[in-house]
């Protein structure tokens, strides 16, 4: 019986694994400023194919969820339906810009990208949100 409930909540935790995005730009953008850490805002567009592509590939990896848990705060936006600063353009998407908490674009990258590829986005974005301090 033990290795049963084990079993299960060894399970749970694996599909439990999710990046926390907040609800709107301005709360992430508050929650960057109260946590020292760079905001990275994702936009998408409702009818596209990389886009979901990229949240269920990509965005379901435990070190990409794990490493934007950690060393983010996030924030998923879609072109022309969601509430974010006009300064961040997506005539592509998905489009990922990395921002300090005061809404300085910091770095950018546009379309999909697997998981070796965004790992070391992420690492660079890290980089250059330390390097502005």
């Amino acid at each position: 019986m033990k290795k049963l409930a084990l079993l299960a909540f060894l399970m749970v935790n694996l599909v439990a694994a999710e990046i926390v995005w907040n609800d709107t730009y301005e709360q992430a953008q508050m929650k960057a400023k109260k946590e020292s850490k760079p905001l990275l805002v994702l936009i998408t567009s409702e009818q596209c194919g990389w886009c979901r592509k990229f949240e269920a590939t990509t965005l379901q990896n435990e070190d990409v969820i794990s490493k934007l848990n950690s060393k983010f705060v996030t924030v998923h936006v879609t072109r022309d339906k969601s509430i974010y600063p006009k300064t961040l353009s997506a005539k592509m998407v998905p489009m990922n810009y990395f921002l300090d908490a005061n809404g300085k674009v910091i770095y950018s990258m546009p379309g999909y990208w697997s998981v070796e590829d965004y790992q070391s986005i992420l690492d660079d974005a890290i980089l250059k949100y330390n390097k502005g301090k």
